[in-house]
C-alpha cells in the first residue's frame, strides 16, 4: 500500500519555522575558529569555539528580543560583527565584539539610520568602507571605519549617488548614479572626487542585469555581469586602463550568478549559473577538483560559506532537499569532510518530500522555470504527477524583482506535508534569467505577470495535479500583492488566499517606500507606472486590488508588520476597511514588533498555525491545532477570528 498523505507523519511547525539548532557557520580569516548562529535563551545569537573543539563553545552576544540573522568575521579576525534593528524597521546598525574580551559595541551608534557595507580588503584587514544614511537619508555617505578603535571618517559627501565600488587598497573607485532612462550611469572616482562625466551607462532594460562586480587585487581589471548586447547577464573583464573587455563566461538560459575568486589576486577561479539548478563551473584545476570532491561525496546541493585566509579550509553547506541542511569544515589539503552540525536534527527521519523541477509556458510563448513539491504517498510511481488530483498552493515570490530557486523550502515541506500540492513559478519580472525576461514584466503588474501564475495553475489542473476548485494563492510581499490580485482580478480561479505584508495600492505604496530608495524610484516608476504622469498613475490605479475589492468572494487571510518600512501598515489596513465597507469576511493579523515579514520564530510559527487552519477550513488538508501559539506571540487578531477553525478558542 502506498502510504497517503493522511497516515505521514505530522511534521510539528516548531520543527520547520522555530529556531535552528545551528546555523550560518563562518570560520575565522585565520583558521583558528568557528562562529555560528544558535539559540540563547530562545533568541538567535552568534556563538564561538575554538575550530578543533566546537564543543567549548560560548555565546558572544546578548540578542534578548529580536534574533540576529546577519554576522560576519572582520577582515583581522579580532571582532565579530553583525547588524540588527528595531522591530522590523530595517534601520540596521552595526555592532562589534572583541573576541578576546568580549567586550561588544556599537559601531554605527545613529538614530534613524541604515548601514550599508561598501568595501572590505584582503590587506587593509583592520577597517572596512562603510555608507551611512545619518545626514539625508536618501543617501550614503562614505566612511572608513577603523574596526577596533571604532573611529569614522568620512571619505566621500553623497548627494546622488545610488552607490559605490572599492578596490583592494578600500580606495573608491566606482560611483553609480540613476540616470533618466531608468537605468545607472558609472563614473570614475579618484581620490574620493567622483569624475563630472560617466565613462559608461545601462538603460532600463540592463539595469538589473548590468552591474560592476569588483576589482582584482591589484586594480587592474574590474569584473562586471554584463548584458549589455546580449540577454543573459554575462561575466565581463575589463582592462581599468584601456576599457578594453573579454568574455569570461556566459550561459544562454540564465546570467552567470556567484564566484569563487582567489584569495590573493581577486581573480576569478569559478562560477555558478542557476537555471533550475545551481551549477558550477571550475576555471582553475585546484578549485575544479575541490568541487568535483564536493559533487562526488554530498548528496543535493552545496554552496560555499567561508573560506580562510590560505584558503586551506571551506565552510560547506549541505542541502541534501529531503532532509535537513548540514555544515561541514572542508579541508582542502587533506581532502576530508568533518560534519559540524545538522541544522534542524529534529527533521532528521521526517517525510519530506522531493521538489520536482518545470518549465512551463506561458500563454504568449516564455518559458517559466518552476518548482513542485507533492503531499506524502500521492506520487506512487515517483513521475511527479499525483495518483489522483489533491488539493493545491500557489507559492508566490516576493520581490517581484527576485526568484524561486531549488532546495528545502520549509513552505513547500509545511504544506505538502499538510496534504497539498505546492507549485512556486518564477512569473516574468523574475530575476536570474536574462534581461528579456524581466523586462516582460514592464507596467505589467496585474496583466501578464498574474496571467502566468493564472496559466500555470491551469497546467497543475489540466494534468490533474490539482483540484480545480481547490487552489489557493499565498505569499508575501510581491506575493501579497499577487495573492490580492488573484481574488480580486480573478476571483473564480482561487479558493482563498494568503497575503503576508502584501501592498493593495500601488500609488500608496510608491509614496511610502523608505527614502533610501530614493536613487532607484526613477525604475520604479518605468516597470510600475509613474504616478507623476496621468498615464502612469492611472496604470497603478488599474493595478491595484484596493479599488476592485468588492470582487472578492473568496476568504482572504491577511498578515502585516505595523513597523514595515516598505510596505506601511496602510497597505493591510486599507483593504481590510474595503471589504468591511462591502462586508466582505477577512481575517486580519497585525504584529506590533514585526516589519516586512516576521522575524521573531514565535511570531512566524503563530501566524503559520492561522494559516494551516485557515487553509484547512478552506481546502481541507490537515492542521495542526492553533493551541497557545497564537497567545505566545505578539499577534492581533484584528478581524475575523470566526472565519479560522479554532482562532477564536485559541485567543479566548
Amino acid at each position: 500500500m502506498t502510504q497517503t498523505a493522511e497516515a505521514a507523519p505530522l511534521i510539528p511547525r516548531e520543527s520547520l519555522f522555530g529556531n535552528p539548532s545551528r546555523a550560518s557557520a563562518q570560520i575565522s580569516p585565520d583558521g583558528e575558529w568557528l562562529a555560528w548562529l544558535a539559540p540563547d535563551n530562545g533568541v538567535l545569537n552568534v556563538w564561538m569555539a575554538p575550530v578543533d573543539d566546537p564543543d567549548a563553545a560560548k555565546v558572544m552576544t546578548k540578542a534578548t528580543d529580536r534574533p540576529i540573522r546577519q554576522y560576519f568575521w572582520a577582515p583581522d579576525g579580532r571582532s565579530l560583527l553583525y547588524i540588527q534593528d528595531k522591530g522590523g524597521d530595517e534601520n540596521f546598525l552595526l555592532y562589534g565584539i572583541d573576541i578576546a574580551s568580549g567586550n561588544e559595541r556599537t559601531l554605527t551608534d545613529f538614530e534613524n539610520t541604515r548601514v550599508m557595507l561598501i568595501g572590505g580588503s584582503d590587506r587593509i584587514k583592520d577597517k572596512v568602507l562603510v555608507g551611512l544614511n545619518n545626514r539625508d537619508a536618501r543617501f550614503h555617505d562614505v566612511y572608513m571605519l577603523d574596526l577596533n578603535s571604532g573611529e569614522l571618517t568620512q571619505m566621500i559627501e553623497n548627494n546622488g549617488y545610488a552607490g559605490f565600488v572599492a578596490d583592494d587598497n578600500l580606495d573608491v573607485r566606482l560611483a553609480l548614479r540613476p540616470n533618466a532612462e531608468g537605468g545607472m550611469d558609472f563614473f570614475r572616482v579618484v581620490e574620493n572626487e567622483v569624475e563630472a562625466e560617466p565613462f559608461g551607462n545601462t538603460t532600463l532594460e540592463d539595469s538589473l542585469t548590468t552591474s560592476p562586480a569588483g576589482f582584482t587585487t591589484d586594480g587592474k581589471t574590474l569584473y562586471w555581469l554584463d548584458s549589455r548586447g546580449r540577454n543573459t547577464g554575462a561575466l565581463v573583464a575589463m582592462d581599468v586602463e584601456t576599457g578594453e573587455t573579454r568574455m569570461v563566461a556566459e550561459n544562454a538560459k540564465a546570467d552567470i550568478g556567484g564566484t569563487i575568486r582567489d584569495k590573493e589576486t581577486g581573480e576569478v577561479e569559478a562560477y555558478s549559473v542557476n537555471y533550475l539548478k545551481n551549477e558550477w563551473t571550475a576555471l582553475d584545476p585546484e578549485v575544479k577538483a575541490s568541487l568535483d570532491f564536493l559533487e562526488a561525496n554530498l548528496e543535493g546541493e552545496f554552496g560555499i560559506g567561508s573560506r580562510t585566509d590560505d584558503d586551506t579550509k571551506w565552510i560547506v553547506g549541505n542541502d541534501p532537499v529531503v532532509g535537513p541542511s548540514k555544515s561541514y569544515l572542508y579541508d582542502r589539503t587533506d581532502n576530508t569532510l568533518t560534519e559540524l552540525y545538522v541544522t534542524r536534527p529534529e527533521l532528521v527521519g521526517a517525510p519530506l518530500q522531493p521538489m520536482h523541477t518545470l518549465e512551463l509556458k506561458s500563454r504568449d510563448g516564455l518559458t517559466l522555470p518552476s518548482y513542485l513539491t507533492l503531499p506524502p504517498g500521492s506520487d506512487s510511481d515517483g513521475d511527479g504527477k499525483p495518483d489522483q488530483a489533491v488539493p493545491m498552493v500557489l507559492f508566490v515570490h516576493g520581490g517581484p524583482w527576485a526568484r524561486d530557486g531549488y532546495g528545502f523550502n520549509p513552505y513547500h515541506q509545511w504544506l505538502a506535508n499538510r496534504g497539498y500540492a505546492v507549485l512556486s513559478v518564477n512569473y516574468r519580472g523574475s530575476t536570474g534569467f536574462g534581461k528579456d525576461f524581466i523586462n516582460a514584466s514592464n507596467l505589467e503588474w496585474s496583466k501578464a505577470m498574474h496571467d502566468d501564475l493564472i496559466d500555470a495553475t491551469q497546467w497543475a489542473i489540466d494534468e490533474g495535479i490539482a483540484h480545480k476548485d481547490k487552489v489557493a494563492i499565498m505569499g508575501g510581499s510581491y506575493g501579497g500583492y499577487a495573492t490580492l490580485v488573484g481574488l480580486t482580478y480573478t476571483p473564480e480561479t482561487f479558493a482563498c488566499g494568503v497575503d503576508i505584508v502584501g501592498p493593495s495600492n500601488l500609488e500608496t505604496l510608491l509614496s511610502t517606500i523608505p527614502p533610501y530608495w530614493a536613487p532607484v524610484i526613477a525604475q520604479f516608476h518605468e516597470r510600475m507606472g509613474n504616478p507623476e504622469t496621468p498615464e502612469g498613475k492611472q496604470l497603478l490605479i488599474d493595478a491595484s486590488p484596493l479599488y476592485k475589492a468588492d470582487r472578492i468572494t473568496k476568504p482572504l487571510l491577511i498578515g502585516q508588520g505595523a513597523n514595515d518600512p516598505r510596505v506601511n501598515q496602510a497597505e493591510s489596513d486599507q483593504i481590510v476597511d474595503a471589504m468591511k465597507e462591502k462586508g466582505i469576511p477577512v481575517t486580519y493579523v497585525l504584529y506590533p514588533d514585526e516589519g516586512h515579514g516576521f522575524a521573531k520564530p514565535e511570531n512566524n510559527i503563530a501566524f503559520n498555525a492561522v494559516t494551516e487552519n485557515f487553509l484547512a477550513t478552506c481546502l481541507g488538508g490537515r492542521a495542526e491545532p492553533i493551541g497557545d501559539t497564537v497567545g505566545a506571540s505578539t499577534a492581533e487578531i484584528v478581524e475575523g477570528a470566526d472565519f479560522v477553525q479554532g482562532l477564536s478558542e485559541a485567543i479566548k
